[in-house]
């Protein structure tokens, strides 16, 4: 099989160190690069770790394992997939991170082969590889540069409802999102793909409070019964960056807790160019939060009077 090879790069103002932390951290990624919806270290011995990712690529959610190297000396992280999703037949590469004398450079390199060998395949992996590799690396460079500024900026927030009625309702609820223009009133359209069990593509028009709506696309990795991760990769102008959790607990018998979890980063671009902005950072805050959380609460409060009216009208089990 052929192999490609293709590298990116990018200049950062920073020193290497504040840019390697990024990189080799992987639990970072989904806050800092808009593809990767969700990523976890599964084993780490010092240097040698294997991750699983779950990424947007090529409009469509995927998910694979890779085996990386740390070398914190040298700044500089490979890997390779060690299970590549289709139609990805191999796949590795490396981050460098060069000290300069005004900053730093970030290589990215990439090589790949396609299943078969295919054209067809070839193409969607090097669009894929290509939006990425470009994707992280500017927001990388974001990232960085804002550092002093992210205290003010990142967000994070809980909700929780609790629901009388079995687990495996509540968490259907959240599940079939593709239900939720039927159900939800703030929900006005809503399409969702879903071509692998458990990772879903949904594009959303959301009703805000003024009427006017705003479409965001996520992609959702669903563990049943136990938890829905999610990352907004398209989003409104205000935020930089959005991820979340649905989480699912039976707390008693017949009990379920549903908690909404944000993780979100503001965009003070996109704050100032609204038409009436907020007086201050911290109205800023306090609008998203709102914002946010006033819509997880609704859903919440929809499944429960969902399930719990399905729950009540169910016939009494027979005596024993």
């Amino acid at each position: 099989m052929t192999l490609t090879k293709v590298t990116h790069r990018i200049g950062v103002p920073s020193d290497v160190e504040s840019v390697y932390r990024i990189v080799a951290d992987v639990s970072l990624w989904p806050l800092y690069f808009p593809p990767t919806v969700r990523a976890e270290r599964q084993s780490w011995d010092g240097r040698e770790e294997h991750i699983r990712i779950w990424a947007l690529a090529d409009g469509e959610l995927r998910t694979w394992q890779s085996r990386r190297l740390l070398d914190p000396g040298r700044h500089r992280v490979e890997f390779h997939q060690s299970h590549p999703s289709p139609p990805v037949a191999e796949m590795g590469g490396a981050w460098t991170v060069e000290e300069h004398d005004d900053g730093c450079t970030v290589v990215l390199d990439h090589h790949y082969r396609a299943v078969d060998d295919d054209p067809a395949h070839l193409a969607r992996i090097e669009r894929a590889v290509d939006h990425n590799s470009t994707a992280e690396l500017e927001n990388l460079r974001r990232a960085v540069l804002r550092a002093g500024q992210e205290a003010g900026l990142l967000l994070e927030f809980t909700d929780t409802e609790t629901v009388k009625g079995p687990l495996g309702e509540v968490y259907a609820f959240l599940y079939d999102a593709a239900k939720w223009p039927e159900r939800l009133d703030h929900v006005a359209a809503l399409d969702l793909r879903e071509d692998t069990e458990g990772l879903q593509y949904m594009r959303m028009d959301t009703k805000a409070p003024d009427g006017s709506v705003h479409t965001t696309v996520s992609g959702r990795v669903c563990e049943r019964d136990r938890r829905i991760v999610y990352k907004q990769a398209v989003l409104p102008p205000v935020l930089q960056a959005h991820n979340g959790e649905w989480l699912f607990e039976e707390t008693a018998p017949g009990t379920v807790t549903v908690t909404a979890r944000h993780q979100v980063i503001l965009s003070p671009e996109g704050i100032a160019a609204l038409p009436e902005p907020p007086s201050s950072l911290d109205a800023a805050r306090a609008a998203v939060r709102q914002a946010l959380g006033g819509n997880s609460r609704a859903t919440m409060a929809r499944a429960r009077a969902f399930v719990e009216a399905g729950s009540s009208a169910a016939p009494a089990p027979p005596a024993s």
